[in-house]
């Protein structure tokens, strides 16, 4: 019995001593939560897009020796209309600088024409038009996190058309066939990332084509007239670029 009662009372003195040390150990210390993290998108990488706009192209044809004494104006006209294409590059940012290069290709279906001010007995009508363009350029811009604007420059090209058509009957008189011609671009554009690889802008670039003479032949042939052709474009576009490339970068 006696140690019966010394277990008990034991057990009871257990009891009581474990809620005061519990009492006795020190509060649990607090943890300061980690800092926001700001993400930091990154232009660097490989992209492919599309585009499509409205562009204008200005043609001023001037004939020339031996059909005239001396280089006489015909006259100038717009060729207007749509273009569709797509374009690949690749950009690398360092701070807030990017630098890139690109190549785009669209198809066109520009068209224009006037009354020629030279060949007017019979009346002619010269006509031009624009197949195609393709634009080979560098680029230069500043991002502010997920918003680019930048500058562009370089080579460009058009496959152009130029025909005459006899005024009365609608007839075309002469062609020049398919023609290719190399110049210079520059342009602007604005660039808005929405989510981690896609973006969507918006272009603008200026086309300074050669002046360039080209021989016109008949239907049969022969030859029918030479003129000086001179040839800008301005052109206005809407891009969407997918970026292969990591996601974006943390920055505390």
């Amino acid at each position: 019995m006696k140690n019966f009662l010394l277990a008990t009372v034991g057990l009871v003195a257990l009891g009581v001593a474990a809620p005061a040390s519990a009492a006795d150990l020190a509060a649990r210390p607090y943890t300061k939560a980690p800092p926001m993290v700001a993400a930091i998108y990154d232009w660097s990488g490989f992209y492919i897009g599309a585009n499509g706009g409205w562009a204008s192209s200005h043609n001023c044809w001037d004939v020339v020796p031996p059909f005239a004494v001396v280089a006489t104006a015909e006259g100038c006209h717009d060729a207007t209309g749509g273009v569709a294409g797509g374009q690949i590059g690749y950009r690398w940012q360092t701070s807030g600088w990017v630098f890139g290069v690109e190549a785009q290709g669209d198809w066109a279906d520009l068209r224009g024409s006037n009354a020629s001010q030279f060949f007017t007995v019979p009346a002619q009508t010269n006509r031009s038009k624009i197949d195609a363009f393709g634009l080979f350029t560098g680029q230069v811009g500043y991002a502010w996190n997920n918003a680019l604007f930048y500058l562009k420059g370089g080579a460009a090209l058009t496959d152009s058309r130029f025909t005459t058509i006899d005024t009365a009957t609608g007839i075309v008189t002469s062609s020049t066939g398919d023609n290719t011609r190399w110049g210079g671009t520059v342009g602007v554009g604005f660039e808005y990332a929405f989510a981690s690889n896609w973006s969507v802008g918006v272009e603008y670039d200026h086309l300074f084509m050669q002046d360039k003479t080209l021989n016109f032949t008949t239907p049969a042939g022969g030859l029918f007239q030479t003129d000086r052709i001179r040839q800008d474009v301005d052109l206005v576009t809407a891009r969407v670029n997918f970026r292969f490339g990591g996601p974006v970068i943390a920055r505390y």
